[in-house]
């Protein structure tokens, strides 16, 4: 009997593939060569984060850029010369709110880093919780700078809060220079390094491991949204919300699993419920 083939389909626009696969969904940026992205490829990632965030049965979310080369160059430089400010202002604004968008669904997200990852493109990375590196894959950084901008699309914001040192973020932006991975990981950009060759195929190994039942993924995801939410917020109220998505998971299937495997000394069977 052969395995059933993930499920996929590709976004309105043309630019952006989205497939199922054992609790993961993959939303792959698919505009050659570089990934670089418009108005309309920002508006398929909001439909494919929107998608995979309604799917009860998808756990995890890992975006990552079509081919080995590029994960994405950031924004089409082409389209915005012939924009004007109004349209690059709602441009921007809609970007941001994707991302947010893709940050605070209740499901882990990682980022396949599978090749160059600079200006725009490291903010979409940057939005995700984890992102994994293929080793000797390209540059990292945001060199907008050097366009005379700025890093609109979260950039400011999200690269001080990953390396947790505002002199090392203005030193980094302010010079546009960009970096090997290897550097990206000891900034604390990148959570892993995996080797080239099977790149892709480890990195879904390794989001199946938060999975049912594997994990309890309702958990997975209500750490993950007491952590972004949290972290912008005053610590009492960052607390507040702590104990009403604890109160949300004592009342699961898993948590009873969990709790009941755990006095039983057997191993849990999760169910994402």
């Amino acid at each position: 009997m052969t395995a059933t083939a993930p499920a996929s389909e590709t976004m309105t626009n043309g630019l952006v593939d989205y497939r199922f696969d054992g609790g993961v969904a993959v939303i792959e940026l698919n505009d050659p060569p570089a990934n670089t992205y418009t108005h309309e490829m920002m508006r398929d990632i909001d439909d494919a984060i929107l998608k995979a965030r309604f799917d009860e049965n998808v756990h995890v979310v890992v975006i990552r850029g079509a081919g080995d080369k590029f994960f994405s160059a950031g924004a089409n430089i082409r389209m915005l010369e012939k924009v004007n400010p109004t349209f690059k202002y709602y441009f921007c604004l809609h970007a941001n709110e994707t991302l947010n968008r893709l940050e605070h669904t209740p499901k882990l997200v990682i980022a396949a880093v599978n090749g160059h990852c600079v200006g725009g493109g490291l903010e979409i990375a940057m939005a995700a919780d984890i992102r994994i590196g293929k080793k000797g894959g390209g540059k990292m950084g945001l060199p907008e700078v050097n366009l005379g901008v700025l890093p609109g699309t979260g950039g400011t914001q999200r690269l001080v809060r990953l390396v947790n040192n505002k002199a090392t973020a203005i030193e980094l932006m302010t010079s546009g220079r960009t970096f090997e991975f290897e550097e990206g990981l000891k900034l604390g950009l990148l959570n892993y390094l995996y080797e080239a060759e099977g790149f892709n195929e480890k990195v879904m190994e390794y989001a199946k491991t938060f999975c049912p039942p594997n994990k309890a993924a309702k958990a997975v995801g209500r750490i993950k949204r007491s952590v972004q939410t949290g972290v912008e917020i005053p610590f009492e109220t960052a607390l507040a919300v702590e104990r009403e998505l604890q109160q949300q998971l004592f009342q699961s299937d898993d948590a009873k699993e969990g709790i009941a495997a755990y006095n039983a000394k057997k191993a849990p069977s999760f169910k994402g419920r």
